[in-house]
């Protein structure tokens, strides 16, 4: 079991410090507030299908807060999308962001559960149909019909446990239940 101490009260398990998820449950229970996170993105458009996201800032435990760096990511098409392929595409962008936060949740929850996890993997697969982005068919909606998910678990954890905690995941959450989008623009 890869379990580790690096201090006389922390337990490490699944990479996870399990005594201070402990504490965090624990302060969130007793102080609800500092649950409460706003996460965010800026967007530049560069060219075409081409536009760059930041990410540096967020507010968290009743405090606005700044990553150690920010977090650059390139978006553009491919070529059979008119792009220039310097990015993966914003539906590529959904679907990492799935897997990342999937994975972190089996792993979080594995370890506050004293599962022992040696190997995660995982694959995403998702049906978009053009027609409904180009307005060529009223009836077919513009996202994603349907996503694919294949998880390869080694470790302690069974296969009902595995299914039940990656669905703890927010992207998870997000893409499966609506979700309200408050669109404001401003002409400059």
């Amino acid at each position: 079991m890869k379990t580790t101490t690096i201090a006389p009260n922390d337990t490490i398990l699944n990479g996870v410090n399990v005594t201070k998820l402990g504490q965090t449950i624990e302060a969130v229970k007793q102080q609800p507030e500092i649950a409460q996170f706003k996460f965010r993105a800026r967007n530049q458009w560069d060219t075409g299908g081409h536009n760059v996201a930041t990410v540096d800032t967020f507010y968290g435990t009743c405090q606005e807060m700044e990553h150690k760096a920010p977090f650059v990511m390139h978006a553009d098409e491919p070529a059979v999308l008119l792009g220039e392929d310097n990015g993966a595409n914003p539906v590529e962008f959904v679907l990492a962001g799935l897997a990342g936060c999937m994975t972190t949740t089996l792993a979080y929850h594995a370890a506050g559960r004293g599962l022992n996890i040696e190997e995660i993997s995982s694959e995403y697969e998702g049906d978009l149909d053009l027609q409904g982005l180009l307005g060529t068919d009223p009836n077919v909606r513009s996202g994603y019909r349907e996503i694919r998910v294949k998880f390869k678990v080694k470790g302690d954890a069974d296969e009902a446990t595995i299914q039940e905690l990656v669905r703890k995941s927010p992207v998870y959450d997000t893409l499966a239940n609506p979700v309200k989008i408050v669109i404001e623009v401003e002409k400059v």
